[in-house]
């Protein structure tokens, strides 16, 4: 795993996912599973949805990174396919009804940022590379 850039950073943001999610419940009681306001989590809003989120692509990255090289890099990749667009249609609904993952602008940027550096690094990092072929020649 040390060499494996994919499987470190799934890894790294699959726990760090998965404790955000955990630590969430225990301040979001009493919070409506879909309220468009959550509790905070530091500067961080969140509500029992966005915890249950938190959770599965905290062990979604977590998995993936302890399997396989390959198996990180599709995860990273979706994970962050996924996240990009979504954070940046979020950034339109966060004072309105459709919130019901309760953002707030700190989540946003949390988001966006997770989703440059997975799919960055799904994209760039580990690429299987083609074996070495040599040219015949006929002498």
């Amino acid at each position: 795993m040390r060499t494996s850039t994919n499987r470190l950073v799934a890894t790294g943001f699959g726990a760090v996912y998965l404790l955000i999610g955990v630590l969430g419940f225990a301040v979001t009681s009493g919070v409506g599973f879909f309220a468009t306001e959550g509790q905070n989590l530091i500067i961080f809003a969140v509500n029992p949805l966005h915890n249950i989120i938190h959770l599965a692509i905290g062990a979604a990255l977590l998995l993936a990174g302890l399997k396989s090289v390959p198996a990180a890099r599709t995860v990273n990749t979706v994970v962050g396919a996924v996240y990009l667009p979504g954070g940046i249609l979020l950034l339109f609904l966060l004072n309105s009804a459709l919130n019901i993952l309760a953002l707030n602008g700190a989540d946003n940027v949390l988001h966006l940022a997770s989703a440059v550096l997975l799919l960055g690094v799904g994209l760039s990092q580990d690429r299987a590379r083609a074996p070495r072929t040599y040219a015949r020649t006929s002498w």
